[in-house]
């Protein structure tokens, strides 16, 4: 069962990219059959399963008018991505992240940007979501270019505690040498994305990882306030606990 919000989310989107194509389409004949690629310049039909999964996770060279390609198969990507259909999620980049769909239409930015955070708010409220919520929360940071408002939606309640300490334990490997946790991320700002995920683990995450029974864990999570060399003087590295 889906929200509230982001059942509107879903309608929105289809009433905003209802009819859509790319009109001259011809994709990359080394991939794709020519009946293949003829359904993204056909509106109005449903495109096979398999070829959603395929064509919204290929680049931008794989297609004459990436951004139309997006459009004509946002419909059918946004109820996979909330039914947890869409294979793909969390191991390749998708195609949203490749185009500035900020400069669409003012309509078609909203829908987009309303769907997304519709869908995170929808995984941090079910117990166990379709994808597993780091994979949800890098490929939405990856759509909107921005961790802050998706770190905001993190709220203090037994479900989403639960999934701060499953995005806590997955990011901490890397966070804790300084390394992003994320692969689909190239605007060359990865210092900076460090940093603020770094700084909202420390100061957020300690709180409810202690209220899920996780002390070590929120104990690495004040380390990252740290500088890089003070952290490995914690005795938590030499507990017993400490690979946990």
């Amino acid at each position: 069962m889906t929200s509230t919000a982001l059942d509107a989310a879903l309608a929105d989107i289809d009433t905003v990219f209802n009819g859509f194509a790319s009109p001259t389409e011809t994709g990359c004949e080394r991939c794709y059959l020519p009946e293949e690629t003829a359904t993204l310049r056909t509106p109005y039909t449903r495109v096979p399963a398999d070829l959603v999964s395929r064509f919204v996770f290929e680049g931008p060279d794989h297609f004459e008018d990436h951004a139309a390609v997006m459009r004509r198969l946002l419909p059918q990507t946004a109820h996979a991505m909330a039914d947890g259909s869409l294979d793909g999620i969390g191991w390749e980049e998708h195609g949203l992240s490749r185009v500035d769909w900020r400069a669409w239409p003012p309509e078609q930015a909203a829908a987009v940007e309303a769907f997304v955070h519709a869908w995170w708010d929808d995984t941090l409220t079910t117990p166990q979501p379709p994808y597993p919520v780091h994979e949800v929360f890098e490929t939405c940071a990856a759509i909107l270019g921005d961790l802050a408002p998706l770190l905001d939606r993190f709220r203090t309640q037994p479900v989403v505690e639960a999934h701060v300490v499953a995005c806590t334990r997955a990011w901490m490997f890397d966070l804790i040498t300084d390394d992003s946790p994320f692969r689909w991320w190239y605007r060359g700002d990865d210092a900076a994305l460090v940093t603020a995920l770094q700084s909202w683990l420390a100061a957020h995450a300690p709180a409810p990882l202690r209220a899920q029974d996780e002390p070590d864990l929120a104990t690495k999570a004040e380390l990252l306030a740290l500088p890089y060399d003070d952290r490995w003087d914690h005795p938590i590295w030499t507990s017993a606990s400490a690979t946990n």
